[in-house]
């Protein structure tokens, strides 16, 4: 089982990209997933943990993530002390950030990479809502699903014209991924 952890803050979308990676595995990836949240104060702004779980199999535990194969950062300001607990040695770390390096010393246990979702985010949707970003990213880095199937998630959640503009942002994440 692969699972990953997801921070970002109230207003975000964290908890929407959570669903979105675990409906690409499960609806259009043909495995099991399991997403969910895990709210502190519910406030825009507050931050706030997502969780996805993906098999080849049923999934029976339903607890949070206890070592995660995968995190997502979508705010950088959520990297603090003690951020590392409960990532496995090795694993991928994807921040939100237009510098990764400055990170390479606090989490050197594990394999960084970067992607600025926030200024790709505003130049398709002028908005700086990050979710569908870093999940392409991730889908791009990780290949727990494929491109294909990130994007029929997006279409099977979204009304057409976000679906569009979502589409664009998932593919210019591959990109800057795979580049």
């Amino acid at each position: 089982m692969k699972e990953i952890r997801w921070h970002g803050r109230g207003g975000q979308g964290g908890f929407t990209a959570s669903r979105l990676l675990g409906i690409a595995a499960s609806v259009h990836g043909g495995k099991h997933a399991l997403a969910f949240p895990s709210f502190g104060p519910e406030r825009r702004g507050a931050p706030v943990l997502a969780f996805t779980k993906i098999d080849e199999t049923k999934i029976h535990d339903r607890s949070e993530v206890q070592e995660s194969d995968f995190v997502v950062v979508m705010d950088e300001t959520l990297i603090v002390p003690g951020f590392e607990k409960g990532i496995k040695p090795g694993a991928c770390v994807l921040i939100n950030t237009q510098d990764v390096s400055q990170y390479a010393e606090q989490l050197k246990d594990f394999e960084l990479k970067g992607i600025d979702a926030t200024s790709l985010a505003m130049e398709v949707l002028g908005r700086p809502i990050t979710n569908t970003a870093m999940y392409g990213a991730l889908a791009a880095a990780s290949g727990l699903v494929s491109k294909e199937a990130a994007i029929a998630s997006i279409h099977t959640e979204m009304k057409p014209k976000l679906a569009q503009l979502n589409e664009q942002i998932v593919e210019k994440a591959f990109e800057l991924m795979n580049n």
